[in-house]
């Protein structure tokens, strides 16, 4: 999986979501728009790459996987 584009993907949707004039609601949107639309695997790649310093991540983007991770971690399956 290719982290790189993860990132500009996640990166697009935190300028879409950043022009809300609510910033919590700017941060929750983007989290929400990760988890209902990404996949396990990519969401897993993207919080691995906010623990690399979230290298070339918005500040909103990083804020949004950092407040809802534990949202956006993938459920374990038995």
């Amino acid at each position: 999986m290719d982290v790189d584009n993860l990132i500009e993907m996640a990166n697009r949707i935190g300028e879409f979501f950043d022009s809300m004039p609510d910033h919590e609601e700017a941060v929750d949107g983007v989290a929400d728009h990760i988890h209902r639309f990404w996949e396990p695997r990519m969401r897993l790649a993207i919080l691995g790459a906010l623990d690399d310093e979230g290298s070339g991540m918005e500040p909103i983007v990083r804020e949004a996987l950092t407040k809802h991770r534990a949202d956006l971690m993938p459920k374990a399956t038995a």
